[in-house]
Protein backbone atom coordinates (compact mmCIF):
# COMPACT_ATOMS: atom_id res chain seq x y z
CA UNK A 1 0.00 0.00 0.00
CA UNK A 2 1.37 3.38 -1.00
CA UNK A 3 1.80 6.13 1.53
CA UNK A 4 0.87 9.76 0.88
CA UNK A 5 2.51 12.91 2.16
CA UNK A 6 -0.64 13.72 4.11
CA UNK A 7 -0.55 10.40 5.90
CA UNK A 8 3.17 10.93 6.66
CA UNK A 9 2.39 14.32 8.21
CA UNK A 10 -0.55 12.93 10.16
CA UNK A 11 1.34 9.92 11.45
CA UNK A 12 4.36 12.04 12.35
CA UNK A 13 2.12 14.50 14.17
CA UNK A 14 0.44 11.62 15.99
CA UNK A 15 3.79 10.14 16.97
CA UNK A 16 5.07 13.53 18.13
CA UNK A 17 1.87 14.11 20.12
CA UNK A 18 2.29 10.76 21.88
CA UNK A 19 5.95 11.58 22.57
CA UNK A 20 4.93 14.98 23.96
CA UNK A 21 2.43 13.30 26.28
CA UNK A 22 5.13 10.91 27.48
CA UNK A 23 7.52 13.80 28.12
CA UNK A 24 4.76 15.73 29.88
CA UNK A 25 4.13 12.71 32.11
CA UNK A 26 7.81 12.49 33.06
CA UNK A 27 7.99 16.22 33.79
CA UNK A 28 4.75 16.10 35.80
CA UNK A 29 5.98 13.15 37.84
CA UNK A 30 9.29 14.91 38.48
CA UNK A 31 7.53 18.08 39.67
CA UNK A 32 5.20 16.09 41.91
CA UNK A 33 8.09 14.17 43.43
CA UNK A 34 9.90 17.45 44.04
CA UNK A 35 6.90 18.75 45.98
CA UNK A 36 6.76 15.53 47.97
CA UNK A 37 10.48 15.81 48.68
CA UNK A 38 9.97 19.35 50.02
CA UNK A 39 7.13 18.12 52.22
CA UNK A 40 9.23 15.24 53.50
CA UNK A 41 12.12 17.60 54.21
CA UNK A 42 9.87 19.79 56.38
CA UNK A 43 8.51 16.72 58.18
CA UNK A 44 12.02 15.36 58.71
CA UNK A 45 13.12 18.68 60.26
CA UNK A 46 10.07 18.64 62.51
CA UNK A 47 10.70 15.02 63.57
CA UNK A 48 14.36 15.80 64.22
CA UNK A 49 13.42 18.82 66.34
CA UNK A 50 10.86 16.76 68.26
CA UNK A 51 13.44 14.09 68.98
CA UNK A 52 15.97 16.71 70.05
CA UNK A 53 13.49 18.49 72.32
CA UNK A 54 12.55 15.20 74.02
CA UNK A 55 16.22 14.30 74.52
CA UNK A 56 17.09 17.77 75.82
CA UNK A 57 14.13 17.69 78.23
CA UNK A 58 15.19 14.31 79.56
CA UNK A 59 18.79 15.49 79.97
CA UNK A 60 17.65 18.66 81.77
CA UNK A 61 15.52 16.67 84.25
CA UNK A 62 18.38 14.25 84.87
CA UNK A 63 20.83 17.11 85.36
CA UNK A 64 18.45 18.78 87.82
CA UNK A 65 18.10 15.50 89.69
CA UNK A 66 21.89 15.17 89.88
CA UNK A 67 22.20 18.71 91.30
CA UNK A 68 19.47 18.04 93.87
CA UNK A 69 21.13 14.80 94.96
CA UNK A 70 24.49 16.55 95.24
CA UNK A 71 22.96 19.16 97.55
CA UNK A 72 21.19 16.42 99.48
CA UNK A 73 24.44 14.57 100.12
CA UNK A 74 26.91 17.44 100.57
CA UNK A 75 24.60 20.20 101.75
CA UNK A 76 26.58 22.63 99.63
CA UNK A 77 24.60 25.35 97.81
CA UNK A 78 27.01 25.12 94.86
CA UNK A 79 25.12 22.03 93.66
CA UNK A 80 21.95 24.05 93.26
CA UNK A 81 23.40 26.29 90.53
CA UNK A 82 23.10 23.58 87.82
CA UNK A 83 19.78 22.54 89.37
CA UNK A 84 18.22 25.96 88.76
CA UNK A 85 19.66 26.16 85.24
CA UNK A 86 18.41 22.68 84.37
CA UNK A 87 14.98 23.46 85.83
CA UNK A 88 14.67 26.52 83.61
CA UNK A 89 15.90 24.59 80.60
CA UNK A 90 13.46 21.76 81.29
CA UNK A 91 10.51 24.17 81.32
CA UNK A 92 11.66 25.70 78.04
CA UNK A 93 12.16 22.31 76.36
CA UNK A 94 8.79 21.08 77.64
CA UNK A 95 7.07 24.10 76.08
CA UNK A 96 8.98 23.47 72.82
CA UNK A 97 7.98 19.78 72.85
CA UNK A 98 4.32 20.73 73.34
CA UNK A 99 4.52 23.09 70.37
CA UNK A 100 6.11 20.47 68.12
CA UNK A 101 3.53 17.82 69.04
CA UNK A 102 0.47 20.05 68.50
CA UNK A 103 -0.08 18.70 64.93
CA UNK A 104 -0.33 15.16 66.38
CA UNK A 105 -3.55 14.84 68.43
CA UNK A 106 -2.75 11.22 69.32
CA UNK A 107 0.19 12.52 71.38
CA UNK A 108 -1.84 15.01 73.44
CA UNK A 109 -2.60 12.54 76.25
CA UNK A 110 1.06 11.55 76.52
CA UNK A 111 2.15 15.21 76.57
CA UNK A 112 -0.37 16.07 79.30
CA UNK A 113 0.75 13.14 81.41
CA UNK A 114 4.43 13.99 80.83
CA UNK A 115 3.75 17.59 81.89
CA UNK A 116 2.17 16.33 85.11
CA UNK A 117 5.07 13.99 85.76
CA UNK A 118 7.69 16.71 85.20
CA UNK A 119 5.75 19.09 87.46
CA UNK A 120 5.46 16.45 90.21
CA UNK A 121 9.15 15.60 89.83
CA UNK A 122 10.31 19.19 90.29
CA UNK A 123 7.81 19.73 93.13
CA UNK A 124 9.24 16.71 94.93
CA UNK A 125 12.82 17.89 94.38
CA UNK A 126 11.93 21.42 95.53
CA UNK A 127 10.40 20.02 98.75
CA UNK A 128 13.51 17.95 99.49
CA UNK A 129 15.74 21.00 98.89
CA UNK A 130 13.53 23.11 101.16
CA UNK A 131 13.71 20.50 103.95
CA UNK A 132 17.47 20.22 103.52
CA UNK A 133 17.91 23.99 103.73
CA UNK A 134 15.78 24.04 106.91
CA UNK A 135 18.11 21.35 108.32
CA UNK A 136 15.29 18.80 108.50
CA UNK A 137 17.68 16.14 107.24
CA UNK A 138 15.64 13.23 108.51
CA UNK A 139 12.46 14.40 106.75
CA UNK A 140 14.39 15.13 103.57
CA UNK A 141 16.03 11.70 103.67
CA UNK A 142 12.68 10.00 104.30
CA UNK A 143 11.14 11.72 101.31
CA UNK A 144 14.19 10.83 99.21
CA UNK A 145 14.06 7.18 100.28
CA UNK A 146 10.37 6.89 99.43
CA UNK A 147 11.50 6.29 95.81
CA UNK A 148 8.64 8.43 94.55
CA UNK A 149 11.12 10.54 92.56
CA UNK A 150 12.60 7.43 90.96
CA UNK A 151 9.14 6.17 90.01
CA UNK A 152 8.31 9.53 88.43
CA UNK A 153 11.61 9.53 86.51
CA UNK A 154 11.07 5.96 85.31
CA UNK A 155 7.59 6.84 84.05
CA UNK A 156 8.92 10.00 82.38
CA UNK A 157 11.62 7.96 80.63
CA UNK A 158 8.91 5.73 79.15
CA UNK A 159 7.20 8.76 77.65
CA UNK A 160 10.52 10.16 76.41
CA UNK A 161 11.30 6.86 74.71
CA UNK A 162 7.85 6.74 73.11
CA UNK A 163 8.14 10.28 71.72
CA UNK A 164 11.63 9.58 70.35
CA UNK A 165 10.44 6.34 68.74
CA UNK A 166 7.48 8.13 67.13
CA UNK A 167 9.86 10.73 65.67
CA UNK A 168 12.14 7.98 64.35
CA UNK A 169 9.10 6.20 62.88
CA UNK A 170 8.07 9.34 61.01
CA UNK A 171 11.58 9.67 59.62
CA UNK A 172 11.63 6.00 58.57
CA UNK A 173 8.20 6.24 56.92
CA UNK A 174 9.31 9.39 55.08
CA UNK A 175 12.40 7.62 53.75
CA UNK A 176 10.29 4.67 52.61
CA UNK A 177 7.90 7.02 50.82
CA UNK A 178 10.78 8.78 49.09
CA UNK A 179 12.19 5.43 48.00
CA UNK A 180 8.79 4.36 46.65
CA UNK A 181 8.39 7.68 44.83
CA UNK A 182 11.83 7.29 43.30
CA UNK A 183 10.80 3.84 42.09
CA UNK A 184 7.71 5.28 40.45
CA UNK A 185 9.86 7.94 38.79
CA UNK A 186 12.12 5.24 37.36
CA UNK A 187 9.11 3.31 36.05
CA UNK A 188 7.54 6.40 34.47
CA UNK A 189 10.87 7.49 33.00
CA UNK A 190 11.51 4.03 31.54
CA UNK A 191 7.99 3.85 30.11
CA UNK A 192 8.35 7.36 28.69
CA UNK A 193 11.69 6.45 27.14
CA UNK A 194 10.19 3.38 25.50
CA UNK A 195 7.29 5.44 24.13
CA UNK A 196 9.66 8.10 22.79
CA UNK A 197 11.82 5.43 21.13
CA UNK A 198 8.72 3.93 19.54
CA UNK A 199 7.61 7.40 18.42
CA UNK A 200 10.97 8.18 16.84
CA UNK A 201 11.09 4.74 15.24
CA UNK A 202 7.57 5.07 13.85
CA UNK A 203 8.23 8.53 12.46
CA UNK A 204 11.54 7.39 10.97
CA UNK A 205 9.89 4.32 9.46
CA UNK A 206 7.15 6.45 7.90
CA UNK A 207 9.71 8.83 6.42
CA UNK A 208 11.76 5.92 5.16
CA UNK A 209 8.75 4.39 3.40
CA UNK A 210 7.81 7.74 1.93
CA UNK A 211 11.33 8.33 0.59
CA UNK A 212 11.48 4.84 -0.92
CA UNK A 213 8.21 5.30 -2.75
CA UNK A 214 9.35 8.66 -4.09
CA UNK A 215 12.43 7.00 -5.55
CA UNK A 216 10.31 4.18 -7.04
CA UNK A 217 8.04 6.60 -8.88
CA UNK A 218 10.83 8.92 -10.05
CA UNK A 219 11.02 7.27 -13.51
CA UNK A 220 7.24 7.46 -13.96
CA UNK A 221 7.03 11.21 -13.45
CA UNK A 222 9.78 12.32 -15.83
CA UNK A 223 8.10 15.63 -16.51
CA UNK A 224 8.28 16.49 -12.83
CA UNK A 225 11.74 15.03 -12.29
CA UNK A 226 13.42 18.34 -11.70
CA UNK A 227 10.88 19.50 -9.20
CA UNK A 228 10.84 16.09 -7.54
CA UNK A 229 14.62 16.03 -7.16
CA UNK A 230 14.48 19.44 -5.58
CA UNK A 231 11.84 18.26 -3.13
CA UNK A 232 13.88 15.19 -2.30
CA UNK A 233 16.96 17.33 -1.84
CA UNK A 234 15.09 19.69 0.47
CA UNK A 235 13.68 16.85 2.49
CA UNK A 236 17.09 15.19 2.70
CA UNK A 237 18.57 18.42 3.98
CA UNK A 238 15.85 18.61 6.60
CA UNK A 239 16.60 15.06 7.66
CA UNK A 240 20.31 15.83 7.95
CA UNK A 241 19.54 18.90 10.06
CA UNK A 242 17.23 16.82 12.20
CA UNK A 243 19.91 14.16 12.57
CA UNK A 244 22.51 16.79 13.54
CA UNK A 245 20.15 18.28 16.10
CA UNK A 246 19.49 14.79 17.46
CA UNK A 247 23.23 14.18 17.77
CA UNK A 248 23.71 17.48 19.61
CA UNK A 249 20.81 16.62 21.89
CA UNK A 250 22.25 13.16 22.56
CA UNK A 251 25.62 14.68 23.42
CA UNK A 252 23.93 17.13 25.79
CA UNK A 253 21.98 14.32 27.43
CA UNK A 254 25.18 12.32 27.93
CA UNK A 255 26.86 15.37 29.43
CA UNK A 256 23.99 15.95 31.83
CA UNK A 257 23.99 12.33 32.95
CA UNK A 258 27.74 12.48 33.66
CA UNK A 259 27.35 15.67 35.71
CA UNK A 260 23.98 15.05 37.38
CA UNK A 261 25.51 14.12 40.73
CA UNK A 262 27.76 17.17 40.60
CA UNK A 263 24.62 19.25 40.09
CA UNK A 264 22.98 17.64 43.10
CA UNK A 265 26.12 18.43 45.13
CA UNK A 266 25.95 22.07 44.05
CA UNK A 267 22.27 22.26 44.99
CA UNK A 268 23.05 20.86 48.43
CA UNK A 269 25.83 23.44 48.76
CA UNK A 270 23.43 26.26 47.85
CA UNK A 271 20.86 24.92 50.28
CA UNK A 272 23.50 24.88 53.03
CA UNK A 273 24.43 28.50 52.36
CA UNK A 274 20.81 29.56 52.65
CA UNK A 275 20.30 27.92 56.06
CA UNK A 276 21.20 29.77 59.25
CA UNK A 277 21.09 26.72 61.52
CA UNK A 278 24.69 25.56 61.94
CA UNK A 279 23.65 21.98 62.70
CA UNK A 280 21.63 21.72 59.51
CA UNK A 281 24.39 23.46 57.57
CA UNK A 282 26.98 20.93 58.78
CA UNK A 283 24.62 18.06 57.99
CA UNK A 284 24.21 19.35 54.45
CA UNK A 285 27.98 19.78 54.13
CA UNK A 286 28.45 16.14 55.14
CA UNK A 287 25.77 15.14 52.64
CA UNK A 288 27.61 17.10 49.94
CA UNK A 289 30.83 15.22 50.68
CA UNK A 290 28.96 11.92 50.43
CA UNK A 291 27.48 12.94 47.09
CA UNK A 292 30.93 14.00 45.87
CA UNK A 293 32.36 10.60 46.85
CA UNK A 294 29.75 8.94 44.62
CA UNK A 295 29.97 11.48 41.81
CA UNK A 296 33.76 11.12 41.64
CA UNK A 297 33.29 7.44 40.72
CA UNK A 298 30.93 8.40 37.89
CA UNK A 299 33.28 11.10 36.64
CA UNK A 300 36.04 8.53 36.38
CA UNK A 301 33.70 6.08 34.65
CA UNK A 302 32.71 8.79 32.16
CA UNK A 303 36.28 8.89 30.78
CA UNK A 304 37.07 5.22 31.41
CA UNK A 305 37.30 2.43 28.87
CA UNK A 306 35.71 -0.04 31.28
CA UNK A 307 32.79 1.19 33.38
CA UNK A 308 32.68 -2.02 35.42
CA UNK A 309 35.75 -1.30 37.57
CA UNK A 310 37.48 1.63 39.29
CA UNK A 311 41.19 2.14 40.02
CA UNK A 312 41.01 2.74 43.76
CA UNK A 313 44.35 4.48 44.31
CA UNK A 314 43.54 7.18 41.76
CA UNK A 315 39.93 7.50 42.90
CA UNK A 316 40.75 7.71 46.63
CA UNK A 317 43.60 10.17 46.02
CA UNK A 318 41.20 12.57 44.32
CA UNK A 319 38.58 12.04 47.02
CA UNK A 320 41.01 12.64 49.89
CA UNK A 321 42.41 15.78 48.26
CA UNK A 322 38.86 17.09 47.99
CA UNK A 323 38.08 16.22 51.63
CA UNK A 324 41.21 17.96 52.90
CA UNK A 325 40.25 21.07 50.96
CA UNK A 326 36.58 21.07 51.98
CA UNK A 327 37.22 20.22 55.67
CA UNK A 328 40.07 22.66 56.22
CA UNK A 329 37.69 25.00 58.02
CA UNK A 330 36.83 22.26 60.53
CA UNK A 331 40.44 21.93 61.75
CA UNK A 332 42.96 24.23 60.12
CA UNK A 333 45.99 22.61 61.74
CA UNK A 334 45.12 19.04 60.73
CA UNK A 335 47.13 17.34 57.95
CA UNK A 336 45.84 14.47 55.82
CA UNK A 337 48.33 11.96 54.40
CA UNK A 338 47.69 8.74 52.52
CA UNK A 339 49.44 5.62 51.20
CA UNK A 340 47.44 3.82 48.52
CA UNK A 341 48.47 0.61 46.82
CA UNK A 342 47.21 0.04 43.25
CA UNK A 343 43.92 -1.84 43.60
CA UNK A 344 41.11 -2.37 41.08
CA UNK A 345 37.61 -2.83 42.49
CA UNK A 346 34.10 -3.26 41.09
CA UNK A 347 32.14 -0.04 40.60
CA UNK A 348 29.46 -0.66 43.27
CA UNK A 349 32.02 -1.66 45.88
CA UNK A 350 34.12 1.42 45.01
CA UNK A 351 31.14 3.68 45.67
CA UNK A 352 30.59 2.02 49.07
CA UNK A 353 34.29 2.32 49.93
CA UNK A 354 34.33 6.00 48.97
CA UNK A 355 31.39 6.68 51.32
CA UNK A 356 33.17 4.87 54.19
CA UNK A 357 36.38 6.89 53.64
CA UNK A 358 34.36 10.10 53.55
CA UNK A 359 32.62 9.30 56.87
CA UNK A 360 35.78 8.27 58.72
CA UNK A 361 37.97 11.13 57.49
CA UNK A 362 35.21 13.65 58.18
CA UNK A 363 34.80 12.35 61.75
CA UNK A 364 38.57 12.52 62.31
CA UNK A 365 38.68 16.13 61.11
CA UNK A 366 35.77 17.08 63.37
CA UNK A 367 36.61 15.26 66.59
CA UNK A 368 40.22 13.98 66.71
CA UNK A 369 42.03 17.26 67.39
CA UNK A 370 39.66 19.66 69.16
CA UNK A 371 42.44 21.80 70.68
CA UNK A 372 45.24 21.82 68.14
CA UNK A 373 46.91 20.36 65.09
CA UNK A 374 47.64 16.77 64.17
CA UNK A 375 47.76 14.20 61.41
CA UNK A 376 45.20 11.87 59.86
CA UNK A 377 46.59 8.90 57.96
CA UNK A 378 44.79 6.78 55.36
CA UNK A 379 46.22 3.51 54.04
CA UNK A 380 44.97 1.06 51.42
CA UNK A 381 46.78 -2.29 51.48
CA UNK A 382 46.50 -5.60 49.67
CA UNK A 383 47.04 -8.44 52.18
CA UNK A 384 48.53 -11.87 51.53
CA UNK A 385 45.24 -13.75 51.99
CA UNK A 386 43.42 -12.06 49.05
CA UNK A 387 42.07 -9.41 51.37
CA UNK A 388 42.11 -5.62 51.08
CA UNK A 389 42.42 -3.43 54.15
CA UNK A 390 41.47 0.23 54.49
CA UNK A 391 42.81 2.01 57.58
CA UNK A 392 42.03 5.51 58.86
CA UNK A 393 43.90 6.53 62.02
CA UNK A 394 44.82 9.60 64.03
CA UNK A 395 46.77 10.58 67.14
CA UNK A 396 43.94 12.60 68.64
CA UNK A 397 41.90 12.47 71.83
CA UNK A 398 40.29 9.14 71.00
CA UNK A 399 37.14 7.92 72.70
CA UNK A 400 36.88 6.25 76.08
CA UNK A 401 35.33 2.77 76.40
CA UNK A 402 31.58 3.06 76.71
CA UNK A 403 31.52 6.66 75.57
CA UNK A 404 28.61 7.22 73.13
CA UNK A 405 29.31 8.16 69.53
CA UNK A 406 29.62 11.85 68.84
CA UNK A 407 27.11 13.51 66.54
CA UNK A 408 23.80 11.99 65.42
CA UNK A 409 25.12 8.48 64.75
CA UNK A 410 24.01 8.68 61.11
CA UNK A 411 27.60 8.29 59.89
CA UNK A 412 28.03 5.08 61.91
CA UNK A 413 24.84 3.63 60.42
CA UNK A 414 25.97 4.58 56.92
CA UNK A 415 29.38 2.93 57.42
CA UNK A 416 27.71 -0.20 58.81
CA UNK A 417 25.35 -0.39 55.83
CA UNK A 418 28.17 0.11 53.31
CA UNK A 419 30.32 -2.54 55.01
CA UNK A 420 27.40 -4.98 55.07
CA UNK A 421 26.81 -4.57 51.33
CA UNK A 422 30.54 -5.22 50.74
CA UNK A 423 30.54 -8.20 53.17
CA UNK A 424 33.37 -6.40 54.97
CA UNK A 425 34.38 -6.39 58.63
CA UNK A 426 34.85 -3.21 60.70
CA UNK A 427 37.25 -2.85 63.61
CA UNK A 428 37.72 0.18 65.88
CA UNK A 429 40.80 0.26 68.11
CA UNK A 430 41.83 2.85 70.70
CA UNK A 431 45.46 3.83 70.23
CA UNK A 432 47.71 5.59 72.72
CA UNK A 433 46.86 8.21 71.70
CA UNK A 434 44.22 8.31 69.00
CA UNK A 435 41.82 6.01 67.20
CA UNK A 436 42.20 3.51 64.36
CA UNK A 437 39.32 2.40 62.15
CA UNK A 438 39.84 -0.59 59.83
CA UNK A 439 37.68 -2.01 57.04
CA UNK A 440 38.71 -5.44 55.67
CA UNK A 441 37.06 -7.09 52.66
CA UNK A 442 37.77 -9.80 50.12
CA UNK A 443 39.52 -8.91 46.87
CA UNK A 444 36.80 -10.24 44.58
CA UNK A 445 37.70 -10.88 40.92
CA UNK A 446 36.80 -8.00 38.64
CA UNK A 447 33.74 -8.60 36.45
Amino acid sequence: MSISSRSVVQSTFAFLFVGFLALLGIVGMTLWLNERAQTYFAQAIEARDTRGAASELRNAVQAAESGQRGFMVAGNEIYLAPYDVSKTQARRQLAELKRLLLPYPDSSAAVERLTTIIGDKFTEMDEIITLKRARHDADALAMFQSNRGKALMDEANLFFLGIIRQADTRLTEGVAEQRENAGWLRVVSALGAVIIIVVVGGAAYGLWRYTRELRATRDEVTALNEELEQRVSDRTRDLVLARDRAQVLLSEVNHRVANSLALVSSLVNLQGKSIGDETAKKALAETQDRIFAISLVHKRLYGSNDVRVVTLDEYLAGLLDHLQSSLRSEAQGVRLTYELEPVVLATDASVNLGVVVTEWVTNAFKYAYPAGSGEIRVRLQRLDDAQIRLTVEDDGVGRADGEPARGTGLGTRIVTAMASSMKASIDYQQRQPGTQATLTFAEAPTP
